[in-house]
C-alpha cells in the first residue's frame, strides 16, 4: 500500500452463517481486506440491501470467483487506504462504491475504477442507495436498452430501488414513462417521481394501458425484473421494433411465449446481470454516470428514494423489509 492510515486488523461484519431466512445473518469478526494494486479500501459508513442480497442469503445467488463471500454490493464511506498504482483516490475521500461482495461489513475493497465521489450535498446512507440501482438502470436502460429522448418506456416494479431511479432517469431523459406497481399508494410515489402512467397491477392489465396510453403503438422499451408469465405480455405490450431487458426473474426464469410475435414485431429481447462483469465494464458505466448522471444527483433533480435505514448489525430486519414486499425506494444499513 502506498498510503494509508492506522487500521485496525480485525472488523465486525455481517455474514450468512448458513443459507436461509434473515435471522440467518449474523454480526462475526472478519480480518480487515487489505488493498491489492489497483483498490481501495473503504471505511464502511453505509451499506446498500438489495435483491441480490436476498437470494445469496437463500443460498440461490453465489458470489462470483475471487469476491468475498459477505453480501453487500454498494457502499459508501471514506478511503480508509489505496493500493499501489491508485492515482485517483487519496485517503479520506467520501466515496460510494459498487462492490462483487462484501458491502456488509466496517470495512470493504474495491477496484478505484468502480467508486465515484459523494455527490455534492448527499450523506453516506443517501449515496449507499446510488452504485448497484444506477449501475445497472444506466447500463441496461441507456445503454444496452437505447432509450431515446421522445421514446415510451414501460418499467416493472416501478416502486423497488430499481424502478425508482429507472423513472427519474427516463423522465429527466426525455422519454414517456409507464410503471407497474401493486398498490395505490406505490402508483402515486412513482407519479411522483415522474412517471406519466402508473398502472396498479392488480387491479388494471398493463398490456391494455400501455396500448392505450401510447395510442395502440406500445413501449418502445420494457425493463423487466419479473420473468414468468410476464415475458409473454411484454411482448404483447412493446411496440414494433421495440426492446425488452431482462434484469430478474422473480416469477420464474423459464416461460412460454409466442416466438411468432417476437419476429412479426421485429423486438430485441435480451438481459444481463452486473455482479459478474469485469471492473473494466462497472469502471466504464461509472465514467459514464459520473459525467451524465452526477450532475443531476448534485442538482437535485434526482435522487434515491429512501424507505428505511436499519442498524448495521440488524441486517436481518432490513432483509425481512425488503421480503414483505412493502418498501417504496431503497433499503439501507447504517453502519457508522
Amino acid at each position: 500500500m502506498t498510503e494509508t492510515l492506522k487500521l485496525p486488523t480485525r472488523m465486525t461484519a455481517i455474514a450468512i452463517t448458513e443459507p436461509g431466512g434473515p435471522r440467518m445473518l449474523k454480526p462475526e469478526k472478519r480480518d480487515v481486506p487489505i488493498p491489492t494494486p489497483g483498490e481501495i479500501l473503504i471505511r464502511v459508513r453505509a451499506a446498500g440491501v438489495n435483491r441480490p442480497d436476498v437470494a445469496q442469503r437463500k443460498g440461490a445467488y453465489p458470489p462470483p470467483p475471487g469476491a468475498s463471500d459477505l453480501p453487500g454490493l454498494e457502499v459508501s464511506g471514506e478511503v480508509a487506504a489505496v493500493g499501489e498504482g491508485v492515482s485517483r483516490w487519496r485517503v479520506g475521500d467520501a466515496v460510494c462504491a459498487l462492490t462483487p461482495g462484501g458491502g456488509y461489513a466496517e470495512y470493504a475493497k474495491v477496484h478505484e475504477s468502480n467508486a465515484l465521489p459523494l455527490p455534492a450535498g448527499f450523506t453516506f446512507t443517501e449515496a449507499a442507495a446510488l452504485p448497484e440501482t444506477f449501475f445497472t438502470v444506466w447500463h441496461n436502460v441507456f445503454e444496452r436498452g437505447a432509450l431515446k429522448k421522445g421514446e415510451s418506456f414501460l418499467v416493472h416494479g416501478g416502486s423497488s430501488g430499481i424502478g425508482t431511479t429507472a423513472i427519474q432517469l427516463a423522465s429527466a431523459f426525455g422519454a414517456y414513462v409507464l410503471t407497474t406497481a401493486g398498490s395505490d399508494e406505490k402508483c402515486a410515489a412513482c407519479l411522483s417521481l415522474g412517471a406519466d402512467r402508473a398502472i396498479n397491477y392488480r387491479r388494471e392489465d398493463f398490456v391494455a394501458v400501455t396500448k392505450e396510453a401510447t395510442g395502440g403503438r406500445g413501449a418502445d422499451l420494457i425493463l423487466d425484473m419479473v420473468g414468468g408469465d410476464y415475458v409473454a405480455r411484454n411482448y404483447d405490450a412493446a411496440a414494433v421494433d421495440g426492446r425488452i431487458v431482462q434484469i430478474a426473474t422473480q416469477a420464474g426464469a423459464v416461460a412460454s411465449a409466442d416466438f411468432a410475435k417476437l419476429m412479426v414485431k421485429r423486438l430485441i429481447h435480451t438481459g444481463s446481470t452486473l455482479r459478474p462483469r469485469t471492473v473494466e465494464f462497472k469502471g466504464a458505466v461509472a465514467a459514464a454516470l459520473e459525467a451524465q448522471v452526477w450532475p443531476l444527483l448534485a442538482d437535485r433533480r434526482i435522487a434515491p428514494v429512501m424507505d428505511m435505514i436499519f442498524p448495521f448489525r440488524e441486517a436481518w430486519r432490513a432483509h425481512e423489509r425488503m421480503e414483505e414486499g412493502e418498501h417504496i425506494g431503497k433499503i439501507v444499513l447504517d453502519v457508522a
